[in-house]
C-alpha cells in the first residue's frame, strides 16, 4: 500500500448503504477515519443512529439508481465509490427482467462517476455467479478464476437470473469505465453468509451444480468488507477479484448449509447421491485477492 495514502482526506460514497454490505462498509469506513456519503434508496431516520461519534463525518443521501441527478448529488466531492446493487424496493425478486434493471442502474452509476471530476476509484461489487456459469465449465482449465466470465446465453437457458444479471451489469460497468476512463475494480463475491440468509436467495439457484463442479463458494461479511477497503486503498489493485473465504466441497458442508437455510433445504442441495464422496476437488481460485490482502491491516 502506498505510504502516502491519507484516509482522513478521503470522502467516499457507499451505494446502496441500506443493505447489509453497504451498512457494514459505512460503519467500517467511519471507524477508519473516512468521511462517508451514505446513499440509500429510501431514507429511514433511525437507520444510521449512533453509527458515528462525529456527525460531520457522515452525510446521508436518498438516491434512486435510476435517477441520474440524485446519484450525482451523492457523489459530489467524493474521491471514491463503493457500489453494490440492491433490488428496487418495489421489485425485490430476481427474475428474467432483473438484468435490465441492474444493467440500467450500473450504467447510470458509472456514467455519473465519469462526470464527477473528484472520483479517483470505483469499487464495484459483482458476484462469483458472473464467473462460474459456462456450457464447457467441466472441460475448461483446471481452475476457474477472475479471468473467466459466465455465459449469458447459458444463464438464460437455465434461468440462472442472478448469474445473468451480475454478468451483464458488470460487463456494462467495465465497458463504460474503459470508455470514460474511470478507474474501476470489481469484486466477484461468493454467497454472503448473513444471519437472514434463506434458500430463496437467487445466488442459490444451481447450488447443486456449483457444488458438484467444485465452485460453490461463500464469504463472511467481515472478510468482504475488508476486501472492499483493501482494493480501494491499495493503489496496485486492478481488474476483477474473486472474493471468498470458504468453499462448500464436502458432503458435511452441504448438509450444514442446508440445515442453516431451512429444514426443507435438503432437497435443494446434494446429499443422498453423494454418500461416499467425502471431498470434491476445488476448481476455483482467489489467489489474486489473497496476494493483495497479505499486508492489509483491517
Amino acid at each position: 500500500m502506498a505510504p502516502s495514502f491519507d484516509i482522513t482526506s478521503h470522502t467516499v460514497c457507499v451505494m446502496d448503504a441500506s443493505g447489509q454490505l453497504g451498512f457494514s462498509l459505512v460503519q467500517r469506513l467511519l471507524q477508519r477515519g473516512y468521511t462517508v456519503h451514505a446513499s440509500v434508496q429510501k431514507y429511514e431516520e433511525d437507520l444510521f443512529n449512533g453509527i458515528s461519534a462525529n456527525s460531520d463525518k457522515l452525510k446521508i443521501f436518498e438516491s434512486d439508481p435510476f435517477d441520474y441527478h440524485s446519484i450525482i448529488d451523492a457523489l459530489r466531492g467524493c474521491s471514491g465509490l463503493f457500489y453494490s446493487f440492491e433490488p428496487p424496493l418495489d421489485q425485490p425478486n430476481y427474475d428474467e427482467y432483473m438484468a435490465d434493471v441492474e444493467v440500467r442502474a450500473a450504467h447510470n452509476v458509472l456514467e455519473a462517476c465519469a462526470q464527477t471530476e473528484t472520483i479517483d476509484k470505483v469499487v464495484f461489487t459483482s458476484s462469483a455467479t458472473a464467473v462460474v456459469w459456462r456450457e464447457d465449465r467441466k472441460t475448461i482449465e483446471p481452475e476457474i478464476d477472475e479471468i473467466h466470465w459466465s455465459d449469458v446465453n447459458f444463464c438464460r437457458k437455465f434461468k440462472l437470473w442472478h448469474g445473468m444479471s451480475k454478468t451483464l451489469s458488470e460487463k456494462t460497468a467495465w465497458a463504460l469505465a474503459m470508455d470514460r476512463g474511470v478507474n474501476m475494480v470489481s469484486i466477484n463475491a461468493g454467497l454472503l453468509m448473513t444471519h437472514d440468509l434463506t434458500i430463496k436467495h437467487p445466488y442459490l439457484r444451481g447450488a447443486a451444480e456449483m457444488y458438484e463442479d467444485g465452485v460453490f463458494v461463500t464469504v463472511d461479511l467481515g472478510f468482504l468488507v475488508d476486501t472492499h477497503i483493501c482494493v480501494y486503498e491499495d493503489v496496485s489493485s486492478f481488474g476483477r477479484y474473486l472474493c471468498f473465504n470458504h468453499i462448500i466441497n464436502t458432503q458435511d458442508d452441504a448438509v450444514q448449509l442446508a440445515q442453516k437455510l431451512a429444514p426443507t433445504a435438503s432437497s435443494s442441495l446434494p446429499q443422498s447421491d453423494d454418500y461416499g464422496k467425502i471431498f470434491i476437488e476445488q476448481k476455483i481460485s482467489n489467489k489474486k485477492l489473497n496476494k493483495l490482502m497479505v499486508d492489509f491491516e483491517a
